[in-house]
């Protein structure tokens, strides 16, 4: 493990990333595969958070956009988030984690309800802490609560794992094969830029509250371990100047 690597670190787990290789649901494989690389991370010593997503099952702004009111469907989107929570969870304690599942929507039936406190606490006894349900609130992505409960929480990094982009580029990779990776990424250039890292209010509590966020591609051999440990390959955003990859020079901030 790096010397600099993070005590306690948040995950954002796509609910796209849980799809795989299927064109919808939950791939019992890359639940597994999440789950080994997260046992090794806990083997550091390293205290595990999860926010996971729902749009494997549910895209609440898709049904919204067709004509459903925009609340009620941001309201299924996290009880389909809740869904992937409890599938992950089974994968990690198979993986012989112990798991505690707190959701921002009462469903004391199958998760504890959200307490920040409690959630620390979880973590010091080294359990993996996933967060379900979003923040509890409509119109709120995913990404948002990701950067409120780590920062809530303490945590030293938010790690963002990407399905099939390794970082973050000029332009969409797939679309642009030409597009650069940036290695290292300064908050305002990257709300400036446009560059869909992530909703800009989840960037913006980032860059308030100083939380570096590391975006790699989760398919990538051992990445979770990477990126938890400091060796990740993919972008590191912060408090940073803007680096290209290949450009021996730092990029022009965009003003």
């Amino acid at each position: 493990m790096a010397e600099d690597a993070p005590k306690r670190v948040l995950l954002k787990l796509s609910g796209e990333a849980l799809m795989g290789d299927l064109p919808y649901g939950i791939d019992p494989a890359m639940l597994d595969t999440i789950a080994g690389q997260l046992k090794a991370v806990q083997q550091m010593n390293i205290e595990i958070a999860i926010v996971v997503g729902g749009g494997n099952i549910y895209r609440g702004a898709e049904a919204s956009a067709a004509g459903m009111d925009r609340a009620t469907a941001d309201y299924a989107g996290m009880l389909a988030t809740i869904i992937n929570a409890i599938a992950l969870q089974d994968a990690l304690e198979r993986n012989g984690l112990t798991v505690r599942t707190q959701s921002a929507v009462s469903v004391t039936a199958v998760a504890e309800p959200y307490i920040r406190r409690r959630a620390i606490r979880h973590l010091e006894k080294g359990r993996v802490v996933i967060f379900a349900a979003g923040t509890g609130n409509p119109y709120m992505t995913t990404d948002t609560a990701s950067a409120l409960r780590a920062i809530e929480t303490d945590a030293n990094v938010l790690l963002m794992a990407k399905k099939n982009v390794n970082g973050v580029f000029e332009a969409d990779p797939l679309k642009d094969p030409s597009a650069r990776k940036f290695r290292t990424l300064n908050y305002l250039d990257a709300l400036n830029r446009r560059l869909q890292v992530m909703d800009s209010t989840a960037l913006s509590l980032c860059m308030e509250n100083s939380l570096p966020i590391i975006v790699f591609d989760l398919r990538m051999p051992r990445s979770i371990e990477l990126a938890a440990s400091g060796r990740a390959t993919g972008t590191t955003i912060g408090e940073l100047e803007t680096v290209l990859e290949d450009a021996s020079a730092p990029a022009k901030p965009s003003r």
